[in-house]
């Protein structure tokens, strides 16, 4: 009974554990968190059997004496029963991460924000064309792409020069920036906060310093920075 409670204990404990992956920042997030937890209780599962039949296995047949155990050349029934789960297991994986990438790489067709996302040696270029601002990161700056939270946002991104790659950790996801080939997908941040994104593809001398931050805030809050930033960028072209 106490092997039980134990074992009982260990799996509930563990019910609360995100196995190293946080839940995800963004709606696209949560379902790779979702996979990401799926494999690994399966990978918990397989653990659990193949070293309870090792175990069983020791204890079971440990030696007692000089003489052999029975030795068995085929077990028809057991050899299909361990040849059958494994390719049922990777069939259910391959349809749960199909389902999940088809719904991460969806775009609808009326984004409520389309941002233009331009990576080059060695910073970041955000244009919001709806509003005609744009923000560049400059060596020792890097720039902070701001976003509306609750909001379906829709990232064109491309690169200017170089393979370069949009990655926001907190969000479990990652996008390459290919010259001559732009790349988009959808996004929609659940909670306001203050995200660290980077370049994740090695793209030269500066690449360490490629970074960038995400800022999601309330859509008034939004409203309220695009009007500064018209202001204080339609001054900057008067003044030059």
């Amino acid at each position: 009974m106490r092997p039980l409670l134990a074992g009982a204990a260990t799996l509930l404990s563990l019910g609360g554990c995100t196995f190293g992956a946080p839940r995800g920042a963004t709606d696209q997030g949560r379902d790779i968190a979702g996979l990401y937890q799926f494999m690994f209780w399966i990978a918990i599962g397989v653990a659990a059997i193949v070293y309870g039949l090792i175990v069983w296995s020791v204890v079971r047949y440990r030696r007692k004496n000089e003489n052999l155990p029975k030795q068995t050349r085929y077990h028809g029934p057991l050899e299909i029963t361990y040849t059958v789960i494994p390719i049922l297991i990777v069939i259910g994986i391959f349809i749960a991460t199909y389902s999940t990438e088809k719904k991460v790489d969806r775009v609808v067709d009326h984004p409520d924000l389309v941002v233009h996302v331009t990576a080059f040696q060695w910073q970041w270029r955000f244009q919001y064309p709806d509003s005609g601002i744009q923000v560049v990161g400059t060596p020792g700056h890097a720039p902070q792409l701001v976003l509306p939270v609750g909001k379906t946002v829709r990232i064109d991104l491309t690169a200017q020069d170089v393979i370069h790659a949009f990655f926001v950790p907190q969000f479990l996801f990652k996008r390459d920036a290919i010259p001559g080939h732009p790349n988009r997908f959808d996004l929609r941040i659940t909670n306001a906060g203050t995200f660290h994104g980077e370049c994740a593809e090695f793209c030269g001398l500066n690449h360490a310093f490629m970074s960038f931050s995400v800022k999601a805030v309330p859509m008034s809050d939004f409203q309220r920075w695009v009007q500064e930033q018209r202001s204080a960028q339609a001054g900057q072209g008067q003044a030059g």
